[in-house]
């Protein structure tokens, strides 16, 4: 797998999963460089998927403690 092709398949899994766990902030925030900083050294989809997961998942956390706030 090539890291264009692991960059791809992140981004058509946070394209599919937009309003879910954080995708949405790959989506609209990370540039191809740097999903490939966040998924440097996995050489399978599915690592580079659960690599990006970890960091989406602590930002959807930190977003939802902080609307939490508002009410």
């Amino acid at each position: 797998m090539t890291q264009a092709e692991l960059i791809a398949a992140v981004k058509a899994h946070a394209y599919a999963n937009y309003a879910k766990h954080g995708w949405d902030f790959v989506v609209e925030c990370y540039e191809d460089g740097e999903i490939a900083e966040e998924i440097q050294g996995e050489t399978t989809i599915e690592g580079a998927i659960a690599k990006m997961k970890k960091i989406v998942s602590l930002l959807d956390e930190r977003r939802r403690d902080i609307e939490a706030e508002r009410w």
